[in-house]
């Protein structure tokens, strides 16, 4: 009745000339308020957020570091609004703040995250989604995920990592477009990202730094990096049928892990880090297979560079999964096949994620507790590493969480190298 009502009162208020046509701008005024009191039907705004502190404590040292006890303090709000029922902007804002310097010390509001520490202050998503008759366009700050596999997935590409501290690698966002089409069973994702970001490494002269003994007396100095400018793009086919799924990937860009080269400087007793991004283009192909006991899950890419200090990889993973109540159980195995050997020293926690058995497991014991186990041990018995967790809830907001880590093995592996950083984390967490 309102719509009938608006239209009524613009037509009263702008008759047409006798013997003219009617007034274009006076049918846009009626469309506009005609739609109007949909429109603001339609609106929410809608918010959620946490903040927590955490503490970490490593009983053993590190030649390069001998602080035992982490305590870190983050607060994150998320507010979403939805203008109307096809548009909605999403964001995410962190304030981080620590005792050993893994944070910022300046105020600033970071948005691209190419920062040695983690900011104190960053935007983490900023995106506006656009939806409409089996399209749907991303364009802003967003976290793009591909894949099937769970612990590791060798065609994700768009996903730059946190790993200041590397068992616990957090997701970052990129900066770019993304289209997604879909009809019947197909599906085709697109993808534009012009602005560059690198994952975050371990800082150098700490203990998740891993330095050889033999440069156990040096300081190192981080020199900034030249980030690559050119867009990256990828596309992905997802096929969804009866019996399984389908999916081919491309990527066309650069890796977010840096090669890392080093130059001693005689000046001083210390090492310059130069850090670099091969250029990247990937290849590959993911399914999944629901059958009666467990489903099967599989996934391959094969990475190539034009870099003369990277390798060109084959990286592959497959796995079993099974749901039963509130158990769920993930195992397999991931394999790699170097067919180009060219690097020389360079950080890549995918890699050392391969020949390697992995398995995770969760199980929900009531509506506030649960517990969960992830374990990646190599195929040669050389590394090893378990996380387990255990959570409960408080009331309708708190909730703590115990985290412990053992990492153990071979100083040549890449898990042994961490040998001496297990650790255990408790998480205090007030959720709105």
């Amino acid at each position: 009745m309102r719509q009938v009502r608006a239209v009524r009162q613009v037509r009263q208020a702008c008759p047409p000339k006798r013997g003219a046509k009617t007034s274009v701008r006076r049918w846009v005024l009626i469309a506009v308020l005609a739609l109007v009191p949909v429109h603001a039907h339609a609106q929410s705004l809608t918010y959620r957020g946490f903040s927590e502190i955490r503490l970490t404590g490593y009983p053993q040292t590190t030649p390069r570091d001998t602080d035992r006890v982490l305590v870190e303090g983050q607060a994150r709000f998320e507010p979403a609004y939805r203008p109307v029922y096809w548009l909605t902007f999403v964001s995410s804002f962190d304030a981080r703040l620590d005792n050993l310097r893994q944070v910022e010390r300046s105020w600033r509001v970071d948005i691209r995250d190419r920062s040695l520490q983690r900011p104190s202050l960053s935007v983490r998503q900023a995106a506006a989604t656009v939806r409409g008759r089996g399209v749907t366009l991303d364009v802003g700050k967003q976290f793009i995920r591909w894949g099937k596999a769970d612990i590791l997935a060798p065609t994700d590409r768009f996903a730059p990592r946190d790993f200041l501290q590397v068992t616990d690698g957090e997701f970052m966002a990129v900066t770019g477009a993304r289209v997604q089409f879909a009809h019947g069973v197909n599906a085709v994702d697109v993808v534009a990202v012009p602005f560059f970001t690198p994952s975050r490494i371990p800082l150098l002269n700490r203990r998740w730094a891993a330095v050889p003994a033999s440069a156990a007396s040096f300081t190192f100095v981080d020199r900034a990096p030249k980030f690559p400018t050119r867009t990256q793009f990828g596309a992905r086919w997802n096929v969804t049928a009866p019996g399984y799924e389908l999916s081919v990937s491309y990527f066309d860009g650069f890796n977010h892990l840096p090669d890392i080269a080093t130059v001693p400087l005689s000046s001083q007793p210390a090492i310059a880090a130069v850090r670099s991004y091969a250029p990247l283009r990937m290849g590959g192909a993911d399914a999944a297979v629901p059958l009666r006991w467990f489903t099967i899950k599989g996934e391959v890419a094969l990475l190539t560079t034009s870099s003369r200090t990277s390798d060109d990889v084959l990286q592959y993973v497959i796995q079993v999964e099974r749901q039963s109540g509130e158990l769920s159980l993930v195992g397999g195995y991931a394999g790699e096949v170097v067919t180009n050997r060219r690097a020389l020293f360079g950080f890549a926690p995918d890699r050392g994620l391969t020949r390697a058995l992995l398995v995770r497991a969760a199980y929900t014991i009531n509506a506030v507790r649960s517990v969960a186990v992830e374990a990646a041990v190599r195929q040669t018995g050389e590394g090893v590493w378990v996380k387990t967790e255990y959570s409960q809830a408080s009331g309708a907001h708190w909730r703590t969480t115990i985290t412990g880590t053992i990492v153990g093995g071979s100083s040549t592996d890449f898990f042994g190298q961490y040998r001496r950083n297990s650790h255990a984390l408790a998480t205090l967490r007030y959720s709105f």
